[in-house]
């Protein structure tokens, strides 16, 4: 993953999503080599997730999904994006565009290519008002629970999102974690 990078629009929303600790995390960032950040700069993404991993031991695992709520406010998503199945599906997407490997972003609008090496988000539909999640990328669980969670809110405001505890977990060791998500 060293040569994969994450844009500072991210990292600004993951600074808000730190609430009445924004001090506290830009400290953390800053001790992981991670200063003065600018939205149109990129930034290692070994040490972002370094960072993440500081503030699940010194704040908690809350603040990690409280910085996920925050992310789609400011990642860039498709424009065609109107409804829950399209925004959870987007997701990957825009987790791609937001993320650069070797000089070049990793998914490209103009053609739909998609770039491999950070993982994904998969979304599956399992009934009128149900999805699964399956998160196989480097972030923490609760970090990528609060994304998804403030996704499905966005067109469902009563969306609930859970960790599929039947299933392995990033929290127990896993590579992925699954998530369901009703409305």
């Amino acid at each position: 993953m060293n040569n994969i990078k994450v844009n500072g629009q991210t990292i600004n929303a993951f600074i808000r999503g730190l609430g009445s600790a924004a001090d506290l995390g830009k400290e953390i960032l800053a001790a992981h080599g991670i200063k003065h950040i600018s939205d149109t700069e990129w930034y290692p993404v070994s040490q972002y997730l370094s960072a993440y991993r500081e503030i699940e031991l010194e704040i908690g695992a809350n603040t990690l999904f409280n910085i996920g709520k925050k992310i789609p406010d400011s990642a860039q998503f498709p424009p065609e994006v109107d409804n829950i199945e399209k925004g959870l599906s987007a997701i990957d997407v825009a987790f791609h565009m937001n993320h650069m490997q070797n000089g070049k972003p990793m998914f490209d609008p103009a053609t739909g290519r998609m770039e491999e090496g950070i993982g994904h988000y998969s979304f599956q539909l399992t009934g009128d008002r149900s999805a699964q999640m399956v998160c196989d990328n480097p972030y923490p669980c609760d970090f990528d629970r609060g994304i998804i969670t403030a996704m499905a809110r966005k067109f469902e405001p009563l969306a609930e999102v859970e960790l599929d505890t039947t299933k392995e977990s990033r929290k127990s060791g896993a590579t992925s974690s699954t998530y369901i998500i009703r409305w």
